[in-house]
């Protein structure tokens, strides 16, 4: 039996003995539970003390992340070495907020982002745009939709309106009371060539040119890793920027992705967001396993996900500007980690990503924490907390973090009541808590970061590849096809349901 496989048959008998006793039992059990299981940096509190884990089992689940070499991973991945070896690529988002350094890439970096400064800068001086129309999908939209929504100031000089969904609505939505001569569009796309956000970007295109004739394609920007092919749809060169393959869509808010929120946010804002994650990414790389935050919050929802058989976990923000945050972590965890083969090809041989949902608090606790509270299914939670209020009344975010409080006690220790069955609360299901003061640019890159770490430990552990996606091609490959005949096209072969459809839903000729 090899390290790694005795540390995971370590781990899975510490987690079967888990099922046998209460969280909240281990408080008395361990008096420096909390000391060990609640730790800081980079200005975020993580307390796993409310894990189902013992502290003798968090140093099992230690082991199997040393065994896994997570240390070793974490270091090659720094050093810009090839991780994602599907695609034979570095990933290199920690690059792209890194603040000096002198070799290749930190030069290209700093070039790219001095670019971004000097473009937004003068932008917001011209006081010519009110809104910029911010076109893409995926990572090329959720990142900076999460950041748009969490900075965002309560009376902007110039707003975001996100486009992802080919659905012409939204689009309608965003456009619908603009000024197209005020309006700035920017459209991100590596290849410049994806379907949803290249028919967004001509309707867009069309919309300025209608109003403003030739001259419209000069409110045009790209971000792409295909500058000829962004010429040669109308933006001018000059207002592309760009977008490498060693950063995936999911991981790329940092680079020219994030334009737009520099543009309406402030450079300033942009550059305290960048210090946040690149304080994350230092604790990261330096701090040793037991006191490493990513590390420390992969192994609670790794001993959850595989130790106890839990496939669901909920992000629950009690916060409304972060509200978007666990929409950005299902692609960031799902897309990321939901893969059934091994780096070298193989069936994996423990579950990867949990299925992950959530929406504000309080708003969930009056729409799914039923079944977090009473439900067959024991579904982790990961709590986000601010300590401070950014606006507003005070006494009503006392109130709101009353409720987030209130909320992981209640499910950790339950209530009994024999004489109504249906008051009764079975208690015992986990959370982890996150906690900063304030919900600024440096603790929001720093609540990014964490996560994108701790998703690239589990990939370690679970010896999968967390930077490609091939899951997301043969829909797309084959929504291609289907196109086709649905705009008359000759029919191809498909099982009974799929001719059915494309029959029923067909284009007239």
């Amino acid at each position: 039996m090899t390290e790694l496989a005795a540390a995971w048959a370590t781990l899975m008998t510490a987690a079967a003995g888990a099922n046998g006793r209460r969280i909240l039992d281990l408080f008395a059990a361990e008096p420096g539970r909390l000391g060990t299981l609640a730790v800081e940096a980079a200005g975020l509190r993580l307390d796993l003390s409310k894990q189902p884990w013992s502290q003798g089992d968090f140093a099992s689940a230690l082991a199997v992340a040393r065994a896994a070499g997570v240390e070793t991973a974490r270091d090659r991945m720094a050093e810009f070495e090839v991780v994602n070896l599907s695609e034979a690529r570095p990933a290199g988002h920690m690059a792209l907020r890194a603040q000096g350094g002198s070799d290749d890439i930190a030069q290209m970096v700093e070039t790219a982002r001095a670019r971004m400064a000097t473009f937004a800068d003068t932008v917001r001086a011209q006081g010519k745009y009110d809104t910029v129309v911010h076109i893409g999908i995926g990572g090329s939209d959720l990142g900076p939709r999460v950041v748009w929504e969490a900075l965002r100031p309560l009376a902007p000089t110039i707003t975001v309106r996100f486009v992802a969904n080919v659905d012409p609505a939204e689009l309608a939505q965003a456009l619908t009371g603009l000024d197209p001569a005020r309006t700035l569009v920017v459209v991100v796309s590596k290849t410049f060539t994806t379907q949803e956000t290249l028919t967004n970007a001509r309707a867009a295109r069309d919309w300025l040119r209608a109003a403003l004739g030739p001259s419209g394609d000069a409110q045009l920007v790209a971000v792409t890793a295909a500058p000829t092919v962004a010429a040669e749809f109308g933006v001018p060169t000059d207002q592309v920027f760009a977008f490498w393959d060693w950063v995936g869509g999911r991981y790329s808010l940092w680079s020219a992705v994030g334009l737009s929120c520099a543009i309406a946010l402030g450079w300033e804002v942009f550059e305290g967001l960048l210090a946040g994650a690149c304080d994350m990414d230092q604790h990261f790389c330096s701090a040793e396993l037991a006191q490493n935050l990513p590390v420390r919050l992969a192994l609670a929802h790794i001993f959850n996900r595989d130790g106890m058989d839990r496939p669901l976990r909920a992000v629950i923000p009690y916060a409304q500007r972060l509200r978007l945050f666990p929409a950005f972590l299902q692609q960031l965890e799902m897309e990321s980690n939901g893969k059934q083969v091994t780096q070298d090809g193989q069936a994996v041989t423990a579950p990867t990503a949990a299925a992950v949902f959530g929406d504000a608090g309080t708003n969930g606790q009056h729409a799914f924490f039923q079944a977090l509270h009473q439900g067959t299914d024991v579904i982790p939670v990961d709590f986000i907390a601010v300590a401070r209020p950014r606006e507003g009344d005070p006494a009503a975010h006392t109130k709101l973090l009353a409720n987030v409080i209130a909320q992981a006690e209640a499910l950790m220790v339950g209530k009994v009541d024999a004489a109504a069955p249906h008051r009764n609360f079975p208690g015992d299901r986990p959370s982890s808590f996150i906690l900063m003061d304030r919900l600024t640019p440096q603790t929001l890159g720093a609540l990014i970061a964490l996560y994108e770490h701790k998703v690239f430990v589990e990939g370690v552990i679970w010896g999968i590849n967390s930077f490609d996606q091939w899951g997301v091609e043969l829909g797309k490959t084959l929504a291609g096809t289907v196109l086709t005949e649905l705009e008359g096209g000759a029919p191809q072969g498909h099982d009974p349901s799929t001719t059915d459809l494309i029959t029923r839903l067909k284009t007239p000729d």
